[in-house]
């Protein structure tokens, strides 16, 4: 299945439906506990007739289509049925903004728009007499209102009826390696996001690597709540695709660790902050409860570690330590894996650093976490660990057909079929990208050790220098300030200045159960964040997190600010910080950390 090298999209589909016509491809909620699915066969169906009538519209190889929409089967369905017919997928996060909505559907010239629902409608009638060029809107659930530039599903569906088979197989089967299968919008950290044109070949290629990387079983069912619109999710469910594994997707990120309780997948891919939340939480209910129960979780915790650390120097704990690691696990640490379910392998983590600890924490409690890395222009992959050789604090080693190096200021270099063509539109930018070997300058800065494992050590754009001309790599503090069960979010700042500083968010629930244990009234979180107390809380948090770091490196003053968000623009889709938008809302009260310049 993974080792195969399919050559399109549609000689997997049309092999995952003929090998397992009825085992279950995609499942889903739709209701409080009820569940959906489909088959391979139904898939490879309605995908094909999602393609004859795209056909029926009038689009062309080559053409482009726009996914407006939260991660569900229907998005899916959409992608597969655009590449089956020769089109490129846009993917547009569900979360843009109208004028943003514009911007990527004029400049990937969308023709047709997939949209989930009336409200990310609203959108595009908002900007309607700016999309000159995008032909039809098909609103994927729900009824539209007689307007012709708009179809429900299954009018567009019904169009399918026009188009023979055989002319959808003719179709199909022109497709080649290096046509565009989707135009991928990086997150944009910096600045306005790049388009980046993804082949078919890297997609194909990708999905393949991985696979081999991971230990996936027949009959695996993998859980995807993250957002397809960014290259991290739309890799994932291809992968799982060419697994020939089910995939059941969540209702929203916020309800992703309450769905995964129920559906028990057998592994999955997150950003970090999903282990951050339960982390935090299993640390703050075991400090609630105090006493005796403290300690023994404490004491299992530690148990869990030695046994940990004796896996990564591949040697066994001592029998008695396992003896009791077992018999303490199932009971003081169950609660943290079975937040995942009960039947989880393995996770997947990527999109943002990991902190090292998070990775340890979760080893010894029983819950094994690969942490990979790739980007929007290596289609999301380039390093992973892998079960039986991993590292925490490491990125792992490069996926079969992947070359690495590292350039003499320190950036890691990859080349391989998982590198996209191209920027959309952006030809110099291009060139600084991809220089005359193929190799894609990922701007993460690194150390590679003889085994050819990876570790990032920073961000070339992100590093701070100090005003004693220090590099520091801000992202490696912020991820064990993160590792506090008090604290949400952290963006360190610094440069050009004489110490580091960072802006805070509070972990609402674990502070305000901390406020009521030691008698303090408050109404809402934001008063809760001018008291005193909790100030000296968090002052005290972030002291402990910086003894980890060499003193020039430590945090030395901070703030706590709101939450931040997708929508206050301040994070990426996959939630990592914008530190320029950041300093520049918080400009004010940053210089306040530095009195005395």
């Amino acid at each position: 299945m993974v080792g195969k090298d399919f050559q399109n999209i549609h000689a997997m589909l049309r092999e995952n439906a003929e090998a397992s016509p009825d085992a279950v491809a995609f499942r889903w909620f739709s209701g409080e506990r009820e569940t959906a699915s489909v088959s391979w066969a139904e898939f490879y169906q309605l995908a094909r007739k999602v393609a004859r009538a795209l056909i029926a519209l009038g689009m062309s190889p080559g053409d482009r289509a726009g996914v407006l929409s939260y991660t569900c089967f229907r998005w899916v369905a959409a992608d597969a049925g655009i590449l089956l017919c020769g089109g490129t997928t846009v993917g547009i996060y569900q979360a843009s903004l109208a004028k943003d909505v514009q911007h990527l559907a004029r400049q990937s010239e969308a023709r047709v728009v997939f949209v989930q629902d009336e409200n990310q409608l609203a959108k595009l009638r908002e900007i309607r007499e700016n999309l000159a060029g995008v032909t039809r809107v098909i609103l994927m659930h729900g009824e539209h209102d007689g307007d012709p530039w708009i179809m429900s599903w299954d009018d567009f569906l019904a169009l399918a009826g026009e188009v023979p088979e055989a002319d959808l197989d003719a179709r199909s089967l022109a497709v080649k390696p290096s046509d565009t299968a989707a135009i991928v919008y990086t997150p944009g950290t910096t600045g306005m996001a790049r388009g980046a044109v993804l082949t078919h070949d890297n997609f194909l290629f990708t999905t393949r690597s991985v696979g081999q990387c991971l230990p996936i079983r027949e009959g695996d069912v993998s859980f995807l709540f993250l957002p397809l619109a960014h290259v991290f999710g739309k890799m994932w469910v291809w992968m799982s695709i060419a697994s020939r594994i089910c995939t059941h997707f969540g209702r929203s990120m916020a309800t992703a660790i309450e769905d995964m309780a129920e559906v028990s997948p057998h592994f999955f891919a997150s950003v970090p902050r999903i282990f951050e939340k339960v982390r935090s939480r299993a640390l703050a209910d075991s400090e609630a409860k105090g006493g005796l129960s403290h300690r023994l979780f404490l004491w299992a915790l530690g148990l869990g570690r030695r046994v940990s650390e004796a896996r990564l120097t591949g040697k066994e704990a001592p029998l008695l330590t396992r003896i009791l690691y077992f018999l303490a696990g199932k009971t003081l640490l169950g609660p943290i894996s079975r937040a995942f379910g009960k039947s989880l392998r393995f996770c997947v983590s990527g999109a943002a650093p990991l902190a090292p600890e998070l990775g340890r924490f979760f080893h010894a409690a029983g819950v094994l976490i690969l942490e990979g890395i790739g980007m929007t222009e290596n289609t999301s992959f380039s390093h992973v660990n892998r079960e039986d050789d991993f590292r925490f604090g490491w990125v792992g080693k490069p996926g079969p057909g992947i070359s690495h190096k590292r350039a003499e200021d320190g950036e890691l270099l990859i080349r391989g079929r998982n590198v996209m063509k191209s920027y959309l539109h952006m030809p110099e930018e291009t060139r600084q990208a991809l220089d005359d070997e193929g190799f894609l300058h990922t701007g993460d800065l690194c150390e590679i050790d003889e085994t050819g494992f990876v570790r990032i050590t920073g961000r070339k754009k992100d590093l701070l220098i100090t005003a004693g001309g220090r590099n520091v790599a801000p992202s490696a503090i912020e991820g064990v300030l993160c590792t506090s069960p008090y604290i949400f979010q952290a963006c360190v700042v610094g440069d050009r200045r004489k110490y580091l500083s960072a802006l805070v968010t509070l972990e609402a629930k674990n502070v305000e159960r901390w406020a009521r244990d030691h008698g303090l009234s408050f109404q809402n979180l934001t008063g809760l964040s001018q008291n005193e107390k909790v100030k000296e809380l968090i002052r005290a948090e972030v002291a402990s997190c910086s003894a980890e770091f060499p003193p020039a490196d430590a945090v030395k003053s901070f703030a706590i600010v709101p939450e931040f968000t997708v929508d206050g623009g301040l994070l990426t889709p996959t939630l990592k910080i914008k530190r320029p938008s950041i300093e520049e809302r918080y400009d004010s009260l940053i210089k306040s950390l530095y009195p005395q310049e």
